[in-house]
C-alpha cells in the first residue's frame, strides 16, 4: 500500500488545523471537574437509557473455510509428527492435551461464526472468489495469492520445524 502513496495523496487526506486550541487556565481542570456526578448518573430514569441494539457483524473475516481447515490440519500434523516420532509414554497425555486445545481454539470461532448466521452478507469467501477479488485489509487491497501465503506460511513452517526436530533427534541418537 505504501508504494501507492505520494505526497499529493497524503496532502489530500491530511487534516490541518488552522488554530491550536486555547490553553486552559489550569492543566488539571479535566480531572478535578467531572462531567457527571454519581448522583446524576443514578438519578436518570430508565426511559432515557439507550436500548441494546444488536449489531450484525461479519465474523468470517472473509477468509475461505478451506484455509482454516488446512491450518488446523497442519497444527494437528505437527502434534502427530512429534507424537509419533518422539513416542514415549510420558508424551501421550501432553500431546493429547495439545490436540484438544487446537481443536477447541479453532472450533470455538467456528461456532461463533455460525451464531451470526442471520446476516446473509456475513459469509466466508470461496477460494476462487478470494483469488479473483482479493481481500480488503487495514492497509488496502491484498491479492488473494498474497493473503493465502500470509495465512499459511506459519502452519507450514511449524510442520517443517517438527520434521527438522525429528531429523536432529534421529542424528543425535544414531
Amino acid at each position: 500500500m505504501s508504494e501507492r502513496l505520494n505526497s499529493a495523496a497524503v496532502a489530500e487526506k491530511a487534516i490541518v488545523h488552522a488554530e491550536l486550541p486555547k490553553p486552559r487556565a489550569r492543566a488539571h481542570d479535566l480531572f478535578e471537574k467531572p462531567q457527571l456526578t454519581l448522583a446524576d448518573a443514578l438519578g436518570k430514569p430508565a426511559a432515557e437509557a439507550r436500548p441494546n441494539i444488536r449489531q450484525d457483524v461479519d465474523r468470517s473475516f472473509e477468509m475461505p473455510t478451506a484455509f482454516y481447515g488446512a491450518t488446523v490440519a497442519l497444527y494437528l500434523g505437527f502434534i502427530a509428527i512429534l507424537g509419533i516420532g518422539l513416542s514415549t509414554p510420558e508424551l501421550a497425555i501432553p500431546m493429547a492435551i495439545f490436540a484438544i486445545f487446537i481443536v477447541g481454539l479453532f472450533g470455538a470461532p467456528a461456532l461463533w461464526l455460525r451464531a451470526g448466521v442471520e446476516a446473509p452478507e456475513a459469509k466466508a469467501k470461496s477460494v476462487g472468489a478470494l483469488m479473483r477479488e482479493g481481500i480488503m485489509t487495514h492497509t488496502g487491497l491484498l491479492k488473494g495469492r498474497d493473503a493465502a501465503v500470509q495465512m499459511m506460511v506459519l502452519p507450514v513452517l511449524i510442520v517443517v520445524w517438527a520434521m527438522t526436530v525429528l531429523v536432529i533427534a534421529g542424528v543425535v541418537t544414531a
